[in-house]
C-alpha cells in the first residue's frame, strides 16, 4: 500500500474515532436506529480503534519521512569550493 494512502486512512480513521469518542454522535445515531443497547459496548470498540488509527498515522508519517530522507538529491558544493584543488 502506498504511504499516501496509509496516511489518509490513518488520519481519517483517527478523526472519525475521535469524534465518536468525544461527542455523543454514536449514542444519538444508535438510539435513532433502535440499537441503543450497544451504547454500553462503545468504549470497548472506540478506544482501541482510536489507538490503532493513531498508530497507523504515526507509522505512515515515519515511513514517509524515511522515504523522503533516503531519496534526497545530494547538494551542490558551496561557493568556497574550488574545482581541481
Amino acid at each position: 500500500m502506498k504511504t499516501r494512502n496509509l496516511l489518509r486512512t490513518g488520519i481519517a480513521g483517527s478523526a472519525v474515532a475521535a469524534v465518536c469518542c468525544a461527542t455523543p454522535v454514536l449514542v444519538i445515531l444508535l438510539g435513532a436506529v433502535g440499537l441503543s443497547a450497544w451504547v454500553g459496548w462503545l468504549d470497548y470498540v472506540l478506544m482501541p480503534a482510536l489507538i490503532a488509527f493513531v498508530g497507523l498515522t504515526l507509522y505512515a508519517l515515519r515511513r514517509q519521512w524515511m522515504e523522503n530522507a533516503c531519496c534526497e538529491p545530494e547538494t551542490e558544493p558551496g561557493p568556497d569550493w574550488k574545482k581541481g584543488a
